[in-house]
């Protein structure tokens, strides 16, 4: 294949540009805020769990306490009731009387014992309530943390994509000076070989492969017409050939 040695040139040019490019995809995928919000987001799920097993607790609670206060409240009633029948002097009968008595001691010790049920139920009621607004602050201050680190983000993303922008831009207009045989086979090689299709020949030695050329290699470079495109014996990449080469 030939070609003029200054589209060879402009080959290097799209290479520098595409390495670029290769860069700046890498510093996207490579930023901090990637794992930083990954991380937090898990912190999150797990708080949010947590948030919604206290709520539910809390929730269970009241209902809970609802009801042992109704319970509370019933045997208050009915205590006060035989309480009045008692003191109203209607039951007249001594065993009457007895059971009555009898009944409005238990009815004490029940709803004694019903209260301390509503202190406990209280009690865990408002444990559950305060674990809930202790975890709602969690959420909030970790929501805040993936909304800042967000930003960052998508700031440098946006930083990103003028650069890319601009090189694409760029490469768009040197690729099109290129002869599209010589820039079909650097697409190739490109894809190929990691990303580099292209690679000056600097003192001897591939850019491409970092490896020095033998003599015999060199020998044929140096014979060849300067618009031969000529390929590195090494790793196949495309060689151009400046004052540099040491030719």
């Amino acid at each position: 294949m030939n070609a003029a040695p200054a589209d060879q040139i402009r080959l290097l040019e799209v290479q520098d540009l595409d390495a670029r490019l290769q860069q700046l995809a890498h510093k996207r995928r490579s930023l901090p805020e990637h794992a930083e919000i990954e991380s937090l987001t898990k912190d999150l799920t797990q708080l949010r769990d947590l948030l919604v097993a206290a709520q539910t607790e809390e929730s269970d609670t009241a209902r809970e306490q609802i009801k042992a206060e109704q319970d509370v409240d019933q045997v208050r009633q009915r205590a006060a009731r035989d309480q009045q029948r008692l003191d109203s002097g209607a039951v007249t009968s001594s065993k009457d009387l007895e059971n009555l008595q009898r009944e409005i001691v238990s009815l004490a010790k029940r709803q004694s014992d019903l209260e301390d049920i509503v202190l406990e139920v209280m009690e865990r009621r408002e444990s559950a309530q305060e674990r809930a607004a202790e975890l709602t602050e969690r959420v909030s201050s970790v929501q805040s943390k993936i909304d800042d680190a967000t930003a960052r983000r998508d700031a440098s993303f946006e930083a990103l994509d003028s650069e890319e922008a601009t090189a694409t831009k760029q490469r768009e207009v040197i690729a099109a000076a290129i002869p599209a045989d010589l820039l079909k086979l650097y697409d190739k090689l490109r894809q190929q070989q990691g990303g580099v299709g292209a690679a000056k020949l600097y003192q001897r030695t591939c850019q491409g492969c970092r490896q020095e050329l033998a003599i015999t290699d060199i020998n044929e470079i140096r014979a060849a017409a300067p618009d031969t495109v000529v390929r590195c014996e090494n790793c196949r990449r495309i060689l151009v050939r400046t004052s540099e080469s040491g030719l």
